[in-house]
């Protein structure tokens, strides 16, 4: 398989912008990660050595030459496509964008990776609204298989077609997300689930242990296999349909965080970077559990493309 965009940049060299600049270049490509903060670049490295060491421990040191690591923005110049992937904040993206727009030839495309970020709020920043996409990778961006493309109101299908040309040579999974919503498909499916989960913990349902313990072990392995349109399928829809007519009254449907979530937030539990959220968490543990799970998940990602493969 070849791509047609060969020539990468990657702006942001936090753990999205690191995962995605170590996946191309373990795929042969030359990349610039570009990040003007101080520090960045070097924590970056480290990133991407631990992630490269979980999947690709024998390709390391040559992937980190791939990887050109730069402060200034005017190193995306000659790239084909550029990949933002700086923090959620849609001024900052725009601002980036309009610089980009200025510095890059006019053939060169734009994708920002956002998690549910307005598309075409970011794209009214440039001038190539045809040439511009969203694209909404996964964490550990290098290891989940699946991108969403997400089109703007003008992006052509010929950007469309070339972006995830290059996704599936990065060994990607890309969904091409036809309308421009907010959360795109999996932020909203994910928050659903979310909101019920700390709706069940608030009401003293179980314990936030066992409510992470009923999705793991169901719904999570079953989830893996076939997805909720399909598994309602395989159900029967109106088994579904009854269910529902009964069920649907009684889950959350508040449209404001919970007052669970709001006060963790205003007491700085934030979670794993805060040592404290719905878990206790010690660096340690935060980094053990890093390691393994991106371990495992590279596992099942390569066992669920040779199963789909097969099929």
């Amino acid at each position: 398989m070849d791509t047609p965009l060969k020539h990468l940049a990657v702006i942001g060299a936090g753990a999205m912008g690191s995962g995605i600049a170590a996946l191309f270049a373990s795929k042969g490509l030359n990349i610039v990660l570009i990040d003007p903060m101080a520090g960045a670049l070097e924590r970056a490295r480290g990133t991407i050595e631990r992630q490269l060491n979980v999947y690709a421990p024998g390709q390391v040191q040559e992937t980190l030459q791939r990887i050109r690591m730069e402060s200034d923005l005017s190193a995306a110049v000659d790239s084909d496509l550029i990949i933002e992937a700086v923090p959620e904040n849609l001024e900052l993206k725009r601002s980036l964008f309009a610089k980009l727009d200025a510095l890059c030839p006019p053939q060169a495309i734009f994708a920002t990776n956002t998690s549910g970020l307005s598309i075409n709020a970011i794209a009214s920043a440039v001038a190539r609204r045809d040439r511009f996409v969203g694209t909404h990778f996964f964490t550990p961006a290098d290891v989940i298989p699946l991108v969403e493309v997400v089109r703007n109101d003008d992006t052509s299908e010929d950007t469309v077609a070339r972006v995830m040309a290059t996704l599936r040579f990065g060994g990607k999974r890309p969904v091409l997300v036809r309308q421009d919503i907010p959360g795109f498909i999996a932020n909203r499916i994910q928050h659903a689930l979310a909101r019920e989960a700390i709706s069940l913990l608030e009401k003293g349902v179980a314990s936030a242990e066992d409510i992470d313990e009923v999705v793991k072990w169901s719904l999570g392995i079953r989830l893996a296999l076939s997805g909720p349109l399909e598994q309602r399928d395989m159900n029967g829809i109106d088994v579904h349909h009854a269910i529902a007519s009964y069920l649907y009254q009684d889950l959350e449907n508040r449209t404001t965080p919970s007052d669970l979530l709001t006060s963790k937030v205003e007491q700085g539990q934030l979670g794993a970077k805060s040592g404290q959220g719905f878990y206790t968490w010690s660096p340690e543990r935060r980094e053990q559990v890093l390691r393994e799970k991106s371990a495992a998940l590279g596992e099942l990602a390569a066992w669920l493309n040779q199963k789909a493969g097969d099929s």
